[in-house]
């Protein structure tokens, strides 16, 4: 389920938070189900038990996880209002995006149609849309 590149420059805990994020996002895990105790996972990926802590706790801070003292962490169920801060983020993120974009001479129309086929993509995979 989670495949890990060792020979990334990206740290383990980031990596291992970034497919969690991608499996919720994608509706892979669903909310309210139990993520694989830290031990097990550590052992599954033979990594140190920390380094899973850390992902877990990096995510449980961004919002898409929650723990449960004694029984373990669970995928966070969608709110229904928008995490402000990190929509933030994300329209700085996006910013950058199309200023690079148009830097690199892509037309502003062309950038509307792929965010829209993008789009499109997300909503077949089943991913949360909004109208």
């Amino acid at each position: 389920m989670f495949e890990l590149d060792l020979r990334s420059r990206a740290p383990i805990y980031e990596q291992l938070a970034e497919k969690v994020k991608e499996l919720i996002i994608h509706n892979v895990l669903k909310p309210d189900q139990q993520l694989p105790a830290v031990r097990v996972l550590a052992g599954e990926l033979t990594i140190n038990p920390n380094t899973i802590q850390k992902a877990y706790r990096e995510l449980e801070n961004r919002g898409y996880i929650y723990s449960v003292p004694g029984k373990g962490s669970f995928v966070k169920p969608a709110e229904t209002g928008i995490n402000v801060i990190r929509l933030q983020d994300l329209e700085k993120e996006l910013e950058k995006i199309v200023t690079e974009m148009l830097y690199l001479g892509v037309r502003p129309q062309e950038i509307i149609t792929r965010i829209k086929r993008q789009l499109s993509k997300s909503a077949d995979k089943g991913g949360p849309h909004h109208d």
